[in-house]
């Protein structure tokens, strides 16, 4: 009932994890705005066709061949990304006539996307420009399978688990930080066997890695917790395994190892599986999962328990999975967009301040 995110802006991120330099947008200059202009603190370019009412009557073909030669003159781009939008798609549009009429140097994607693609779900967005990519060979075939998997995975824990249940989901801002921090700093001081789970996706990784980031072994040195992370450096598109490396790479830099990878960022729809069959084997006594909590079948594990997510609306959900607490951090990928580094999430920085950081 409430809104959810689209697949054009699926579309558009999927390109950016797959280099993009620069994304058409055919459509209304208002279309995907906020989504077109973060990406550009990601270093793509996004432009539009400016679509308007009379091209909605009477195509934009030209448009979007003036706007290819264009973008090729500007960027002298190595690939482009050409996304339709509800606008070009509801007409017919024939981009990829537009794309050979235009017959620039680069690499071109076309993406027939819109808002009401399958049942709407934006997951079938970045399907459509992994089908592409195999087709122009940029990815394989088996890979193009794999990260297909894992979306419609993805899709089902939204609406099994997830904000896409299908009821209304009032947001919410969850338990207070300093309560929360304070509950996880007390169990660390007893002795408790705590294990911080890093379950994100793309980009939003920067953020919620930033509490395996918190030297609690300085402080807690005979009962450090156990760090398990979803940061397989070898899995995923270009962009996504760079993150993955990244972030390994400043946790090893401050003396902080994972214990145990459970794959790659990309694969957050199964690694919550992986991580919760992990911990019943382990004597844990609280557990802490960053970014897609709502992906590990909490609920099988019990013990105390801490989720911490980007979603407002997903703090009833958590909650009704069996979460004891659950934490909120607002614009995650406002906030890590154009990053190559850990940023400072909320909740890490009152567990700084509360442990005299």
């Amino acid at each position: 009932m409430h809104p959810r995110p689209s697949p054009i802006a699926a579309s558009l991120y999927t390109l950016r994890d797959l280099n993009a330099d620069v994304i058409i947008l055919h459509g209304p200059h208002g279309c995907c705005f906020r989504t077109g202009r973060l990406l550009e603190n990601d270093g793509v370019r996004v432009v539009t066709t400016a679509m308007s009412e009379n091209d909605f009557i009477f195509g934009a073909s030209e448009k979007l061949e003036e706007t290819l030669k264009k973008v090729d003159s500007l960027f002298t781009p190595k690939l482009v990304g050409v996304v339709g939008t509800c606008a070009s798609m509801i007409i017919g549009e024939d981009m990829k006539e537009a794309v050979e009429n235009a017959d620039i140097p680069a690499q071109v994607l076309v993406v027939e996307s819109h808002g009401g693609l399958s049942e709407g779900d934006n997951t079938e967005g970045a399907i459509s420009v992994l089908n592409s990519a195999e087709k122009e060979g940029i990815i394989s075939a088996e890979e193009a399978e794999r990260q297909t998997r894992m979306l419609k995975l993805a899709t089902k824990i939204e609406k099994t688990r997830g904000m896409a249940q299908g009821e209304y989901l009032s947001p919410s801002y969850g338990d207070l930080k300093e309560k929360v921090a304070k509950i996880l700093l007390s169990r660390l001081e007893r002795g408790y066997k705590v294990a911080l789970v890093l379950n994100a996706k793309k980009e939003t990784s920067y953020l919620f890695a930033d509490i395996l980031k918190i030297p609690f072994g300085k402080i807690y040195n005979k009962n450090p917790p156990m760090i398990i992370a979803n940061l397989d450096e070898g899995v995923g598109l270009p962009r996504i395994k760079q993150h993955a490396h990244n972030i390994r790479e400043e946790l090893k830099a401050g003396g902080l190892e994972v214990d145990v990878v459970t794959g790659g960022l990309d694969e957050y729809p199964v690694t919550g599986e992986t991580a919760i069959d992990l911990l019943k084997n382990e004597s844990i006594d609280l557990v802490v999962v960053l970014g897609v909590p709502h992906a590990l079948p909490i609920e099988s594990l019990p013990v105390e328990s801490i989720a911490v997510t980007d979603g407002p609306r997903l703090v009833k959900p958590l909650k009704k999975l069996g979460y004891d607490y659950v934490v909120t951090e607002l614009d995650a990928h406002a906030k890590t967009l154009g990053t190559s580094e850990i940023v400072l999430s909320d909740f890490g920085m009152v567990l700084r301040e509360i442990m005299g950081l």
